[in-house]
Order: structure tokens, then sequence, then C-alpha cells
């Protein structure tokens, strides 16, 4: 199976080198990989330039945008920059951080799992971060939930899902309409992938805003919002960002903010969210 992974990167310099190291040391390796170099401002072009010279299947391509970091939007712009330079001749696309460790079978065993059935649409490890000198898992989402830093879509299902949407809840959304489509998702305990910088590092208010606003935006309705505002920031040991949370959804809803989904499958990722709720329940 052909693999083509795209790469958004805005001043990676620190770890954009170890992320390619990953990549190019991999049992199989990706046939493209192209980085987009979105509008940095140190030394993130030049060492990208510097694997490029060295490996036919790095591409660097450059991109214009604000330098604020909002989840989501900037980097998806990035993504689908990205893309559009790409042929349509891959079995495989791989939307990557810059700033991961990837174990050096990671696509190795993307490739495996996607070949056992033609249904599955998604594939993904799980992330680690480093602390006190330990390599332990960043535990943000549900174990059945793919981190957007890594995620590789097969390419009947990227296309079907109408590819990846340049907002936040972006890397739910994209789940909830695999299953709307009846593609399967699964997620590979044994692919850990050092994640070098935490998640939401560079996040200001007006992005934790973004949040709510992405819950409202994938229809799920104030219920639905208030449980996953709460589970998330108390995963997150910040209690106080539940209050962000909703003034997003309520901020959203007040200006009519449209949906990333349509009403039909507003209505399924409802009955999908509360069927979950539900069987943790009982």
């Amino acid at each position: 199976m052909k693999v083509y992974c795209v790469i958004p990167t805005y001043n990676e310099e620190a770890f954009i080198a170890q992320t390619l190291n990953s990549l190019v040391q991999q049992t199989v390796v990706p046939d493209k990989i192209v980085v987009v170099n979105d509008n940095s401002t140190d030394r993130t072009a030049d060492i990208i330039a510097d694997f490029e010279k060295k490996h036919v299947n790095i591409s660097q391509v450059f991109n214009q945008s604000e330098n604020k970091h909002l989840p989501g939007s900037k980097v998806l712009r990035a993504f689908n920059k990205g893309f559009e330079t790409l042929d349509d001749s891959f079995d495989i696309i791989v939307k990557l951080d810059a700033d991961l460790i990837l174990p050096t079978n990671y696509f190795e065993r993307i490739i495996e799992t996607f070949n056992k059935d033609n249904r599955i649409g998604m594939v993904g490890g799980f992330a680690y971060i480093e602390k006190n000198n330990e390599w332990i898992l960043e535990s943000l989402t549900d174990k059945d939930h793919i981190r957007g830093a890594f995620k590789a879509y097969r390419k009947e299902c990227f296309l079907e899902i109408g590819g990846l949407k340049p907002a936040m809840g972006w890397d739910t959304v994209d789940e909830l309409l695999c299953r709307f489509y009846n593609w399967q998702i699964i997620t590979l305990p044994d692919l850990k992938v050092k994640h070098l910088k935490p998640t939401g590092a560079t996040y200001d208010q007006s992005a934790r805003y973004k949040q709510g606003e992405a819950f409202y935006r994938l229809g799920y309705g104030f219920w639905i919002t208030a449980i996953a505002s709460l589970k998330l920031a108390l995963r997150k040991q910040k209690p106080l960002l539940f209050i962000d949370y909703l003034k997003g959804f309520f901020k959203a809803k007040n200006n009519k903010t449209s949906l990333l989904v349509t009403a039909e499958q507003a209505k399924f990722i409802r009955t999908y969210r509360w069927k979950k709720m539900k069987e943790k329940l009982f």
C-alpha cells in the first residue's frame, strides 16, 4: 500500500529533525513526506531543507498564515495546502505533527492493520509524554480515539468523510463521520508514539473558548457538551476550563455558528455519544 504523509509545522526547530529521523528510519518508509512550513520564523526551513537534499521522498511546501496558534484551523489549513500538492495514487494518507518520534515499525503495523479488513478506515497508536524521566500515556482521550497528531486514513474513507475540516474539533468529527459511514477505527496500543511537546502548551484563552465552539459545531447540544467539557477539564487537571468551554459553546450558539456536520449526521452523533456514555455507566 502506498503511504503519503503531510506534516504541518510552525517554529519546530527543536523537534522537526527528530520527527523526520523517525520517519526515514522506518521499517516501511512512507512513499512521500510533505512538510508544510507554515510561516516559521526560526530555523525550521533550513532543517527541512537538509532532509530534502538527502531523501527524495521528502519535500517542503511553504504556507503563509497568521502566527497565532489557534487549534485546528491553522494546522488543518496547512495540512490541506500540503495535501493539494500530492497526486491521488496513495492508498493511505497520514496527518502527522512535527513534534513526534514514531516507533520504527509504525507504518509497517499500520499497513498490516489496513490489510486485515477493507472496512477499516482509520488506524493509529497512542501518545506518550515524558514525565520524571519516564514516558507515560498522555491520557486526554478515550482508548478508542486516535489522536490528531498521528492519524492514518484509508483513501476511500478519507474521501467519503470529505477530508479534514479546518476547525477545532476536526479530529473528533472525522471519527464520528467514519462511524456514520460505517467505517471501523482501530487503535494499536503497541504503537507508542513519543509526543515531545504537551498538547495545548501554546493555547491561550481564546483557544480554550474554541473547544466549546467545537462541541457546538459537532451538534452535541448542551447536555453532551456539559458532560464532555467537565470530563476534558478534569482530565487536564484544570477544572476551571469547564467554564471556558461552556462560554465558547454559548457564544457559538448565540452567533448561530454553522455546524461541521449535517442535521442527519448531528442526530447520529448525539445518539452515538449518549450510547457511549450509557455503556460506561452500566
